[in-house]
């Protein structure tokens, strides 16, 4: 580990963020369960629409607690239904200690659209979205959220919480090309999204807010292009402002962007820098629920980084879940995060504290 790593670890560990507070009850969960179903709680899986062989193997082999499906489908709410609770079945003493799995998808609407077909409404863009009052915002994500309900889904990567300039609308590309923001300022994202929250939490579908600190000034996709920087973004309380009313709304979780902030932390991808996690979201902004990552398994962005890294250097910098498409990387990074809990009784209680935060978060919806 770096030396600038090391020193920004220690003084985030010193104030307990990497350990921040959970409800008693989930830290009783957690400590109940092994060490591998606690890992297990830390991995979303990306599998595509459909390979049930493929989500069921993870979920039983590897304690995977969130499955996410990936690409596209048209089977509307009794197909996915179906294949939901197969995955819920896998969900045994043996492999999760019993704790149900978060289903995900992205469903922002517009292009990022996963669900679509019988029973599922077509969901405009979120940039129209933003645009109607937010009692109407509200009521729009409760239906929709209703029908992914309906269909398993316990845990919807949405609603986009990044700002985007007016003048940048059409050269930021992983947002603006794609209207995928719900409005041009601070203030109108914030009431849209915690509209969306709102009516998201209302049918029992937990909302993601992505993509912190936000990805509404860059020009290029961390998707599919390596070292994504942000040089507009300072830490100062006026970047929050998006992000603070759905949070009090009650969104119990964030996604962290995989871009590099350089005036916040020049160093790292946001996702692993305990100055982004640890300082800037859990202690500036007081958010003690579930800090997952951006997809970190077949995105350019971390091309270069070990995998075992891209899951342990999140925990460590006061993250908990880690999100990759690539199944097959899911074993390396279980075993990651398991050898370095055994050799290290602070990550271990890292771990526990990351575990315990997930399944507070699943007992809100009547998971663990």
């Amino acid at each position: 580990m770096d030396v600038t790593r090391r020193a920004a670890l220690a003084g985030l560990v010193g104030g307990g963020l990497a350990l921040a507070a959970v409800p008693a009850a989930a830290a009783r969960t957690a400590a109940a369960l092994t060490l591998e179903q606690q890992v297990g709680q830390l991995l979303a899986a990306g599998v595509p629409f459909g390979d049930i062989a493929t989500a069921g193997a993870l979920v039983t082999d590897h304690h995977v607690g969130t499955v996410f499906w990936a690409g596209r489908s048209d089977a509307g709410v009794r197909g996915l239904a179906a294949d939901n609770a197969a995955v819920q079945r896998r969900c045994t003493t043996a492999a999760t200690g019993g704790v149900l799995a978060f289903t995900a998808l992205d469903q922002e609407g517009g292009q990022v659209q996963s669900l679509r077909g019988p029973g599922v409404s077509d969901i405009p863009s979120a940039l129209e979205q933003g645009r109607s009052a937010t009692a109407v915002v509200e009521q729009r994500a409760a239906t929709w959220s209703r029908q992914l309900r309906q269909a398993g889904f316990t845990m919807n990567l949405a609603p986009v919480t990044d700002v985007v300039p007016y003048a940048l609308r059409r050269t930021n590309v992983p947002i603006g090309r794609y209207d995928r923001e719900l409005g041009y300022t601070g203030e109108a994202v914030a009431a849209a999204t915690a509209a969306w929250v709102r009516g998201s939490r209302a049918s029992r579908v937990e909302p993601v807010l992505k993509h912190f600190p936000g990805l509404g000034r860059v020009t290029a996709d961390t998707d599919t292009t390596y070292g994504v920087h942000d040089d507009g973004t300072p830490r100062t309380s006026g970047t929050l402002t998006p992000w603070r009313a759905p949070l009090a709304a009650g969104a119990g979780a964030v996604m962290v962007s995989s871009a590099i902030y350089d005036l916040i932390d020049p160093t790292v991808q946001a996702f692993r820098s305990p100055v982004v996690v640890g300082g800037f979201l859990r202690r500036d902004l007081g958010f003690r629920g579930v800090v997952m990552t951006d997809d970190v398994g077949r995105a350019a962005a971390v091309r270069y980084v070990p995998v075992p890294d891209r899951a342990v250097q999140h925990v460590e910098a006061g993250g908990d879940l880690v999100l990759t498409v690539v199944p097959d990387q899911v074993p390396v990074m279980a075993d990651a995060l398991m050898s370095l809990a055994r050799r290290s009784s602070t990550f271990q209680r890292y771990v526990r504290a990351s575990a315990a935060r997930v399944l507070a978060l699943k007992a809100r919806e009547g998971l663990a």
